[in-house]
């Protein structure tokens, strides 16, 4: 099952099974999601249905206090899965931001790394076999700097007209496949993001490396690196010979690595 994260961090999960207009199957009382899953697969065939589990049953989480409201923010979300790239895509990044600074406010570092594995994807059964691993203590000695990878992120909206002012080769690399640990992540996030970064730099190579793990493989990128920053002729007098690599991993937006 895939997970999508309502505005208030709520994990919500779903299936979606065919293509087509989306359909989107609401359970009623004392069902989660088991009762429309036939449905689903009959209207496959002519559209993608969406099934899911409401907030509080089967794996789907129940972040409280409920309100009419967030089953509405649910389905918004359910929505918005296909795209992930409107309004509401920065209203949950927004509300991640907010719930994060409140959260290590008061110094709830454990809160803020599930804040944050949840807005990457993460299912809760990950991010519960996270907390009780050896990788957890480290991990919350960094907690902190969460705040630092949100304030260079800026308010949510795709900086198209800055990413337009960049003149240097720009290379936007993402992996083939989808990490495994991102599973509430619509699958082309990644690669929606990356195109659109390419889009939008007049001097930009769009490559996809053949790898699917959560951290990079340095074995498969440092080929295509060396091959990028060799590349180029020698920069003119007065010109900076910097070239510009966008990847994508780790469970962050797109990010920038500059050799300088």
């Amino acid at each position: 099952m895939a997970q999508v994260i309502s505005r208030d961090g709520t994990s919500i999960i779903y299936e979606r099974v065919g293509s087509g207009p989306v359909v989107v199957l609401v359970g009623g009382g004392l069902d989660d999601g088991t009762e429309n899953e036939p449905l689903a697969q009959e209207l496959a065939e002519h559209f993608t249905a969406v099934n899911y589990a409401r907030r509080g049953r089967a794996g789907s989480g129940d972040v409280q206090p409920f309100a009419l409201e967030r089953e509405i923010e649910d389905l918004m979300a359910l929505v918005d899965v296909p795209y992930a790239v409107g309004d509401t895509a920065v209203q949950t990044w927004q509300a991640y931001v907010g719930q994060l600074r409140a959260v290590l406010a008061s110094e709830q570092r454990g809160e803020a790394l599930k804040l944050f594995m949840r807005l990457a994807g993460a299912s809760d059964q990950d991010i519960a076999g996270a907390e009780s691993s050896p990788m957890w203590p480290p991990l919350l000695e960094l907690a902190h700097t969460l705040a630092y990878d949100a304030a260079c992120l800026g308010d949510g909206p795709p900086p198209a007209t800055r990413l337009a002012t960049i003149t240097q080769p720009t290379l936007v690399l993402t992996g083939s496949g989808m990490d495994p640990l991102m599973t509430g992540l619509q699958s082309d996030f990644f690669s929606q993001a990356a195109d659109a970064i390419a889009a939008c730099i007049s001097h930009a190579e769009r490559r996809i490396v053949d790898v699917r793990e959560h951290t990079v493989n340095a074995k498969a990128l440092a080929p295509v690196l060396t091959a990028f920053f060799g590349s180029s002729p020698p920069p003119k007098q007065g010109e900076s010979s910097g070239k510009l690599t966008f990847t994508t991993g780790g469970g962050t937006p797109p990010r920038t690595r500059a050799p300088w």
